[in-house]
């Protein structure tokens, strides 16, 4: 994305003009990714309208606890992240590689579909989501690879986050709540006062300015702006979680004998649910597949978690038998080695991990248990 061409005066667009712009990806040949309220959660799907949006849904977080409510307002984006992340659509959860058919000279290879990848126009990424997908772009994102192909071709519609909700953190990691306008393509803030249902615009990319030429809008004034900048910076100390997040890497190193492992042990399930929330996790594994008559084959690539037994398996046995092992494994590289591989913490702080644990295990408190074991070992 060319961000030196960004129009540096942010436009004003109201309800009606979130379906102009929804028009305009749509005639851009784009497919519209976006929140849309399905089986009692806001869930990401492909929209076919803006009027699909979740308008006047909210959402109630607690560790293990997720609920719908209505709002007293009409916003679209007065809601927290629930329990999918965008990165099914760049790096979908199963996925055929190739497939083969036995002939008289032997096997036929078909590979994956050679065709153009989708065109996805992503409406409303949180901050926090819209960092993940940067620390995805670092691992998967290989020259030739399927995932680059589609990020490639992706036109990302960020939202900033005036509303956070109680299992969010991503202040506390710089995540958000404000997006970072280079990294996507327009950054919407939604207000809703006296003066009516409105959209604060801001351009992240000439492909952004493009397509926002061809919607209704008009510049913003300095005030309104200000209230906007505002609401931003006030959600950042009204989020439902806090993580010290000052050296991570080394406490992470420093709790490898942690007792604190044992007590999460004891609760932990082993599910893999966080893994499968985490926006991004990335661990695949390969499975072949074939006919009953023998005669044709497939190998898939599909999602694993680090909580599976046989994720760490070598002959003889898995090295991670234990939920202690497991999710210590799971903890240590998302908070600690990451920085080592990729440059950065692998956790952006949206809270689904929490959220979405039927056990109810709040990250940001293990966290703080394993710092305060540490403390007290030093201090002795």
């Amino acid at each position: 994305m060319d961000t030196a061409a960004a129009i540096p005066v942010p436009r004003l667009i109201d309800a009606e003009g979130l379906g102009d712009l929804f028009q305009a990806l749509v005639t851009g040949g784009y497919q519209v990714i976006g929140p849309t309220v399905q089986d009692s959660a806001i869930v990401l799907s492909e929209l076919s309208s803006a009027a699909e949006l979740p308008f006047g849904w909210g959402v109630r977080l607690q560790p293990g606890g997720y609920q719908l409510r209505h709002r007293d307002d009409a916003a679209a984006f007065g809601h927290a992240a629930g329990p999918q992340s965008w990165k099914r659509f760049l790096h979908p959860p199963r996925e055929r590689l190739w497939s083969a058919r036995r002939t008289a000279d032997g096997f036929d290879l078909d590979e994956a579909d050679d065709d153009e990848p989708p065109r996805y126009a992503f409406l409303g990424v949180r901050p926090c989501d819209l960092r993940a997908i940067a620390i995805q772009d670092r691992v998967l994102a290989q020259p030739g690879s399927r995932y680059a192909a589609r990020r490639a071709r992706l036109f990302i519609v960020a939202v900033n986050c005036t509303e956070p909700g109680q299992t969010c953190f991503c202040a506390s990691l710089g995540a958000g709540p404000g997006a970072d306008g280079g990294a996507c393509d327009l950054v919407l803030t939604e207000l809703l006062d006296e003066h009516g249902h409105r959209f604060l615009v801001d351009v992240g990319s000439q492909q952004g300015a493009g397509l926002l030429g061809q919607v209704r809008s008009e510049r913003a004034d300095d005030a309104l702006v200000r209230r906007a900048r505002s609401a931003v910076r006030t959600a950042a100390d009204r989020m439902g979680r806090q993580l010290e997040a000052g050296d991570l890497r080394g406490l992470m190193a420093d709790s490898y004998q942690a007792a604190r492992w044992d007590d999460v042990a004891a609760r932990c399930l082993t599910c893999g649910n966080c893994t499968m929330a985490c926006p991004t996790c990335f661990c695949t594994t390969v499975e072949d597949t074939t006919d009953l008559t023998g005669e044709h084959a497939e190998r898939w690539e599909r999602w694993d978690s680090c909580f599976d037994l046989d994720f760490s398996y070598l002959h003889g046995g898995s090295i991670r038998s234990s939920a202690k092992s497991r999710y210590r494994q799971w903890l240590t590289h998302k908070l600690g080695s990451w920085h080592d591989q990729f440059g950065s913490s692998g956790c952006v702080g949206c809270g689904r991990c929490i959220a979405w644990c039927p056990a109810g295990i709040d990250l940001t408190e293990e966290v703080r248990a394993l710092r305060a074991e540490r403390d007290l070992r030093e201090e002795q």
